[in-house]
């Protein structure tokens, strides 16, 4: 078996086209780029226990978001640590390793749902399946640079655009088993025709002289569950979100698809390169950040050029990949209060959809791109046009709330959707960038341990706009509990407002329950829940702007053929 992995006997025999290994390149990328649909998952993993809402023994939005941010720091690890060993055994092997752990991620995760232990969702998902993404990340990278030396970027951005367009493939999978494995608990009747009481936040009724918890599930949440029912009240602990099966099945889907693109991997043979091609003219002022010589996988961590870069990539993920993280919360968030009949839970997971598909586009426009306008030039784009599109996503959710109308929605989309063609695209540009500051024969060991800006990157942005958000989330239920009759709250939820911490904990108080009994009149704070986070994306891109201005080709003496 060793042997039919090795990169000895993957070397492609004469006239082979060096085609075909696009879509080996793609399948793997599509399969592990699955990752950026996983807010479609955390509707589903917040409501594990109470199906229809989340009860108080559900998961947190944020302790499932963490999930996501362990997969990517593992996938910036592991590729550090892969793109050395990549060189000596090739592709076919990486890809392999690459597709039992990401596969093997979904089924211990789904033994970890099942069994209601989050730790067990983290070690498989988030550690081996991890794992799995930088070792399937890294393997084609590379691998097409050197098939494509005429055209690196195109090369990076067919490699890289499948992992972006990951979730377009995934979303009707999850969305459809999800739906399909899903069974809707006992429901007890409207809230006026069930007597409850609240004890430690949580709320209790009286079936067939049991005493049994049950959720109560608001008109303003109908749109948050997975399959709408009727408002009222449910038993906690019966009925299924589907979670768990869905993660078996997708992981026996990848596992299929990963070995076969595998097993397509081929190498060219030593010293190939495209018939009729000439390298280019070292002179020409246009290529003037392009070398022709190359530095050692160890000589380039040395160099400020790989921290510079590190640096632009680091802030460029961090910005759309906490938006990425709860993409679909997000969107329902900040205009399902405001646009309810058009941002429905199917306009949210189509959002998700739409992310992924743009994410792609962004990978191979921008990357092809940057063949003509050139690595840095492009990234200067991305930096600046970024910062103004950060910053008008507070707006848009300021104005929505002030005055409902759908172009305030549509202002969101077209700006979100530039942000995330340009996320896509920093990430299939990266590696040319490397290529022409570094030289091609270590480009997929450097580009492994520059990687790691990416597991940075995803513990920050996810942090960022959780904490932030959670914050968001506190502040606006005390402003609106200080504006709600102490009685009325009594009436609603069955004790006082000196309760209240138990009752958030609990999640028996949320801002949709507050909004519905405050004074009319009063502004509902979930669309501007965001705010804080865009303005700190924009900040973190300044930074990356600076690093990028002050990139120069690297010095003479790293050179490892001097």
């Amino acid at each position: 078996m060793a042997g039919i992995l090795s990169k000895e006997h993957i070397v492609a025999p004469p006239g082979f086209n060096r085609w075909l290994i696009a879509p080996a390149a793609l399948g793997i990328h599509l399969c592990i780029g699955s990752v950026y649909a996983w807010s479609l998952f955390n509707p589903a993993l917040v409501k594990r226990v109470g199906v229809v809402t989340a009860s108080a023994d559900d998961w947190t939005l944020k302790s499932v978001v963490w999930v996501f941010t362990v997969a990517i720091v593992f996938l910036g690890l592991s590729a550090a640590v892969a793109g050395k060993w990549l060189e000596q055994v090739g592709p076919r092997m990486v890809g392999v390793v690459a597709t039992a752990c990401w596969s093997g991620g979904f089924l211990l995760g789904g033994i970890g749902i099942l069994a209601g232990q989050l730790w067990l969702l983290y070690l498989g998902y988030g550690v081996i399946g991890g794992c799995g993404l930088g070792l399937g990340y890294v393997s084609p990278v590379s691998t097409l640079i050197r098939w494509f030396p005429d055209r690196r970027g195109m090369a990076a951005g067919i490699a890289i655009m499948g992992f972006g367009g990951g979730a377009m493939i995934a979303q009707p999978l999850i969305e459809g088993f999800l739906k399909f494995y899903y069974r809707a608990p006992e429901y007890l009747g409207k809230l006026a025709d069930v007597t409850l009481v609240t004890q430690q936040g949580r709320r209790f009724a009286d079936v067939a002289g049991r005493h049994v918890e049950v959720v109560v599930v608001s008109a303003k949440e109908i749109a948050g569950m997975i399959v709408p029912g009727p408002e009222g009240v449910y038993v906690v602990g019966g009925g299924t979100v589907g979670i768990w099966q869905t993660f078996f099945t997708l992981g026996a889907i990848y596992l299929g698809v990963m070995l076969a693109a595998s097993f397509a991997y081929r190498v060219p043979p030593a010293g190939w390169h495209p018939p009729g091609w000439v390298a280019p003219d070292a002179n020409d002022p246009r290529l003037k950040m392009i070398t022709r010589r190359h530095v050692h996988i160890d000589q380039a961590l040395k160099t400020p050029q790989f921290y510079q870069l590190w640096i632009v990539l680091c802030f460029n993920v961090t910005a759309g990949i906490g938006m990425i993280a709860v993409a679909k919360t997000m969107m329902t968030e900040i205009f399902g209060t405001t646009l309810p009949s058009i941002v429905t839970v199917k306009f949210a997971a189509t959002y998700v959809l739409m992310i992924s598909l743009f994410n792609m586009i962004g990978r191979f426009l921008w990357a092809s791109a940057s063949d003509h306008l050139g690595r840095k030039t492009t990234y200067f784009i991305f930096f600046g046009l970024g910062i103004l599109l950060y910053c008008s996503i507070p707006y848009y959710a300021q104005q929505v709330t002030a005055h409902p109308a759908v172009v305030w929605l549509v202002g969101f989309y077209v700006s979100t959707m530039i942000i995330f063609t340009m996320y896509g695209g920093g990430f299939a540009t990266i590696p040319a960038y490397l290529a022409d500051i570094f030289g091609t024969p270590f480009v997929g060991g450097i580009h492994g341990r520059l990687l790691t800006a990416w597991s940075t990157a995803g513990w920050l942005g996810p942090l960022a706009i959780t904490s932030l958000r959670e914050n968001a989330v506190a502040d606006a239920i005390h402003g609106l509990v200080a504006k709600i009759d102490p009685v009325k709250f009594q009436a609603t939820f069955g004790t006082g407002v000196d309760q209240l911490d138990k009752l958030v904990a609990a999640k028996t108080v949320t801002i949709a329950k507050l909004v519905e009994i405050a004074p009319p009149g009063t502004v509902d704070p979930t669309p501007g829940l965001y705010n804080q986070t865009m303005y700190l994306m924009a900040g973190l891109l300044a930074v990356a702007f600076v690093a990028n201005a002050l990139m120069r080709p690297v010095h003479p003496k790293h050179y490892a053929d001097n």
